[in-house]
């Protein structure tokens, strides 16, 4: 029986570490294993289909590059977190009086629980006799880093059509996390597309987000719109934002592989116990909405914002009685507020 290279058996520990403090699945790659990622994100960039986002423009060499980001690192190591739900996040799309919050913001905020399993296994990697005197990098979605690129060039798992990572044993319910590290150690198989002629997540899409598969245009994607766009959403695109009011499920809801998807394991996102009533929502002042949504991703936003996206959907809701929560709005000194204060009181008295 061959023996194990040092590198190999620190490897093998570490993959036993990072499932004991949580994670579901890691893999390891080099920090230019994502040379196909470049191309693809200045086409992205040049058509603009970021939108508003101009920080992904800005560090576009070190997204592009991860070995630019910190020469010194030699490997990788992405990990995978499950928050896979444990019921259909599609189903309050017919409840047309409740705010649909994507998975991922109904529990607490992913980048702090993600940061401290990194940071437990970046500690116990660096306690290793191979870690001594080594170093270590730890980023959740917070810097200019392609997760995903890395995932899949990691063995993770791939992009789907729908541009998230997904993985056989995974689903796509994922958040991901990198550690980069100045340890060489053994590298993974990058995965490849296994979609086939599958076209769910297309298909369902409600605002045609996706020009050609593997494509993401974010200005019509939900996603983008109630979480980053800045001001007055495009009035085509209102109707067809239904009552989702942060965040979009459709296309990771519908996807087949999901019927492998690994349970969430951590409590911290399971959703909160009250429901998105959207009159409670519309009511909410500044300082109602942050104590509503401490530690939550939703916080970022601010309550401008927030409150711009469930005006949306209550001119979708068709709910007359709703029409009151839109009214108490006309005058709000945020001009976007007060526009779609406007719109959804004009929806809803015909």
């Amino acid at each position: 029986m061959p023996t194990l290279t040092s590198e190999q058996g620190l490897r093998a520990r570490l993959n036993a570490q990072a499932q004991a403090v949580g994670f579901a699945k890691m893999g390891i790659c080099a920090p230019n294993a994502i040379a196909d990622a470049a191309p693809r994100l200045r086409d992205f960039l040049g058509k603009g289909q970021h939108g508003q986002m101009a920080w992904l423009a800005e560090r576009a060499d070190w997204r592009e590059n991860p070995a630019a980001l910190w020469p010194q690192a030699r490997s990788v190591i992405m990990l995978a977190e499950s928050y896979t739900p444990d019921h259909d996040p599609l189903e309050i799309l017919a409840h047309p009086d409740l705010g649909a919050i994507s998975v991922y913001a109904q529990g607490r905020d992913y980048h702090d629980l993600v940061k401290r399993r990194l940071k437990a296994l970046g500690r116990w990697l660096l306690d290793q006799p191979e870690g001594k005197g080594q170093q270590i990098k730890v980023f959740v979605d917070t810097a200019p880093v392609m997760e995903k690129p890395l995932a899949q060039a990691a063995g993770l798992g791939w992009q789907g059509k729908h541009t998230n990572l997904l993985g056989r044993d995974l689903g796509n319910w994922v958040f991901l996390g990198a550690i980069f590290t100045t340890l060489d150690l053994p590298k993974d198989a990058p995965e490849i597309s296994h979609c086939g002629t599958c076209s769910a997540c297309l298909d369902v899409c409600p605002t045609r987000a996706f020009p050609a598969p593997y494509q993401l245009d974010a200005r019509r994607c939900i996603s983008y719109l109630t979480i980053e766009h800045k001001g007055p959403v495009d009035a085509d695109l209102r109707a067809l934002m239904g009552n989702r009011i942060y965040g979009c499920d459709d296309c990771l809801a519908v996807c087949p592989w999901n019927k492998f998807a690994v349970s969430a394991r951590e409590m911290g996102y399971q959703p909160r116990a009250d429901a998105a009533e959207l009159a409670r929502l519309a009511a909410l002042d500044d300082a109602a909405f942050r104590a509503r949504f401490a530690g939550s991703p939703i916080k970022r936003i601010g309550r401008n914002r927030f409150l711009r996206n469930v005006l949306y959907a209550i001119g979708n809701s068709g709910l007359p009685h709703l029409a009151a929560s839109a009214r108490a709005h006309l005058s709000d000194p945020d001009p976007a507020v007060a526009d779609a204060a406007h719109w959804a009181t004009a929806r809803l008295q015909g």
